[in-house]
């Protein structure tokens, strides 16, 4: 839970210890000024700054419960964005004021007893309100980051109590703190803290759908790191760094970071010596202080307790009305538990529409759970590898019809909870799970076409190496270009050519000797040699190898297992691959044929997509349709680049033609990416 608290520990020792030590200097002036009668104003403000921040945290929660799923992502991601803006400006404000607080403070609270109740406690209130309002929006931030409330709450409350303590020790002279040094010290944690913020807030808005990018991911590590490890889970807790990011949220992190901690360190470096120690009660009793003595509060004809009483009063029943219009029928705090023995409970007889329920794994295994109807086993929502003793939220809409949990736990026995049946709901889209036995017939049709292509791919390679021991380096060259393209129309089978991939198709990149290294071979090896003047001799040795993984492959795919959960994602790899490679010009060894390639690999996905379009239309015609309108629009742009001469290489496009050939490739990738998501391979049924 540590991992989960420490961040909102920080921002509450922090903000705790601010707003705690403007109180004090309040408190401090009004008692050396012998205005003892005013402290309760002070205290009406503060309660009031407490009760509106309160207020603003319940109006945060339970409001962005009942948006939609893609609504939360969107008004998480931009409260996050908010969060980091407000700590990056209370960083740079409390690093430049901590010198000066004290005597800021003492001259506000001069110019308020002059001017009556109203005005002190406005200047309590707003002192500890902003110190408040920004607390409760980065913990319902940290919240909503680590998935649960339980870590930052506990986290948060046991840093405001110590900055309590501390600013009590200060405020008897008991306690010599440098303030000075806190503030830069925990304004440097803080940074770091808000990067990861920034980070989660961009990811929430890619989900949303508001940014796009949501694909094209910096790393991937969640095939070699245990996303629920310790070391895992610390990382994310406090630094927000998970084993998978986008280039978004990485770019995102480490310009912020990089920005906002040099400018940071810069004013520490540029500042001015801080005193050895704070010293929060006032100093001293100069004319505006004697004047201060003397000032009459402004007396109104109002009993005193209407003020304070509408100071707590207002922020909370405003609160209180904005939750009860936007909560309606819905109810978004349910906990159901996830395990073998206590599969669905907690989940009682919901309302209709949409619903936030929080799962918690009460089991001893790592667990899926499916929301789904138990006749048909049609999916309404899913969480993988929820770990024990965690909880995450899932977000459903509930319509009317029959609805289970169910619970597969790894190496345990799945199992139903009872079914709830709902009425009076509208009808509710659900997502048909797939199954191996699903897959059997689009993936016999693929690796037909695959067995074909590579008998095709056979003969062509032998036309080459016929080309090059003959010393026809020119009828080689069209040789060549046929047969790569033959190759990359099979790109849906990469994943089982396994290492003869890398022979057949490789790049020199990361050999040790580039072009020169002998581990470089195949196609691109070879198109190297014919575009630089290599000699027939030369190239023969490459030529001949290319041949024989030609033919050795062919021989060999018929008996290679093929996951058929490989097939979906490969819609989506294909041309990512492409947008990586062929498009930046990256695989370019002489030819310029780089969209020659692109062509061939739009018709590979496009093939992928026929034996995939029975499975489609069950679940969502409607991807296939946007699918095929940009496949022609990236089909276009590509054939523009062919002309009577040859292919326009990629680096001689203009800007614009390039510019609107990698968004059109990138919204395509956008609608690819739901394929796999549509035929994943489910335990639900």
């Amino acid at each position: 839970m540590w991992d989960e608290a420490f961040p909102s520990f920080l921002i509450g020792l922090r903000e705790g210890l601010e707003a705690g030590l403007i109180v004090s200097i309040l408190v401090a002036t009004l008692v050396r000024a012998d205005q003892k009668g005013r402290l309760p104003q002070v205290w009406t403000g503060v309660a009031a700054a407490v009760a509106l921040s309160l207020s603003f945290g319940a109006v945060l929660t339970f409001t962005a419960a009942n948006l939609s799923g893609h609504a939360q992502e969107a008004f998480g991601g931009v409260l996050s964005l908010i969060a980091v803006g407000f700590v990056t400006v209370m960083v740079f404000w409390m690093r430049r004021s901590a010198r000066t607080l004290s005597a800021d403070i003492k001259q506000k609270v001069q110019a308020s007893l002059a001017m009556g109740a109203g005005a002190l406690v406005l200047t309590s209130f707003l002192a500890v309100g902003r110190e408040g309002l920004e607390t409760s929006l980065f913990l319902w931030t940290n919240a909503r980051t680590a998935g649960e409330s339980t870590g930052p709450i506990i986290g948060a409350a046991v840093g405001l109590l110590l900055s309590v303590l501390l600013c009590w020790g200060l405020y008897r002279r008991a306690l010599k703190m440098n303030l000075t040094k806190f503030f830069t010290i925990t304004g440097a944690g803080l940074i770091v803290v808000a990067a990861g913020v920034l980070g989660y807030g961009l990811r929430d808005l890619q989900e949303s759908g508001l940014v796009g990018g949501g694909t094209s991911y910096a790393f991937d590590l969640s095939g070699h790191l245990d996303a629920s490890s310790w070391y895992a889970t610390l990382l994310q807790g406090t630094l927000n760094l998970t084993v998978t990011m986008t280039v978004l949220q990485v770019v995102g992190y480490v310009a912020y970071l990089g920005i906002v901690m040099t400018l940071f360190i810069e004013g520490v470096r540029g500042g001015t010596a801080a005193p050895a120690a704070a010293k929060p009660a006032a100093e001293g009793t100069g004319a505006q202080e004697q004047a201060a003595e003397k000032a009459e509060p402004v007396r109104t004809g109002r009993p005193r307790w209407v003020l304070p009483t509408a100071a707590i009063a207002v922020p909370v029943v405003v609160a209180g009305a904005v939750i009860a219009v936007s909560d309606g029928k819905q109810d978004s705090s349910a906990t159901v538990a996830v395990s073998e023995k206590e599969c669905g409970k907690g989940f009682g007889d919901p309302q209709p529409g949409q619903q936030v329920f929080q799962m918690h794994n009460t089991g001893d295994k790592v667990s899926e759970v499916y929301l789904v109807n138990p006749g048909t086993g049609s999916v309404y929502g899913e969480i993988e590898g929820l770990a024990p003793g965690t909880t995450r939220a899932l977000t459903a809409t509930i319509g009317s019809g029959d609805y289970a949990w169910r619970c597969v736990p790894t190496g345990g026995t799945t199992v139903t909870s009872a079914t709830v049946h709902i009425t009076g709901g509208t009808a509710v889209k659900a997502v048909k799970p797939v199954n191996e036995d699903d897959l059997k017939a689009p993936l016999d049709s693929y690796k037909d076409y695959v067995n074909k292509g590579l008998a095709t791919l056979m003969t062509q390679t032998q036309k080459i190496q016929t080309d090059v021991h003959s010393g026809d380096l020119e009828t080689a060259k069209a040789d060549w270009l046929t047969a790569h393209l033959q190759y990359a129309s099979l790109g849906a089978a990469y994943g089982t050519f396994a290492d003869l991939d890398k022979k057949i198709d490789g790049r020199a990149d990361g050999l040790p000797d580039g072009t020169a290294d002998p581990g470089f071979t195949g196609f691109l090896r070879l198109e190297y040699g014919l575009w630089h003047g290599q000699s027939a001799a030369d190239l023969t040795p490459v030529a001949d190898e290319l041949a024989q993984n030609a033919a050795k492959l062919a021989h060999d795919f018929p008996t290679q297992d093929f996951d058929p959960g490989d097939l979906p994602l490969r819609a989506h790899e294909i041309l990512e691959n492409t947008l990586q490679f062929e498009l930046t010009g990256d695989t370019d060894m002489g030819s310029g044929t780089n969209l020659a390639t692109a062509q061939a690999n739009l018709a590979g996905t496009q093939e992928l997509l026929t034996v995939l379009q029975p499975l489609l239309d069950e679940r969502d015609p409607q991807v296939l349709v946007r699918v095929d309108a940009g496949m022609k629009q990236v089909g276009d742009l590509v054939a523009a680049a062919h002309q009577s001469g040859g292919w326009t290489p990629v680096d001689k496009l203009s800007a614009d033609a390039r510019r609107r050939l990698n968004g059109s490739t990138g919204q395509l990738l956008e609608n690819l990416s739901l394929i796999p998501t549509l035929l994943e391979i489910r335990k639900a049924s």
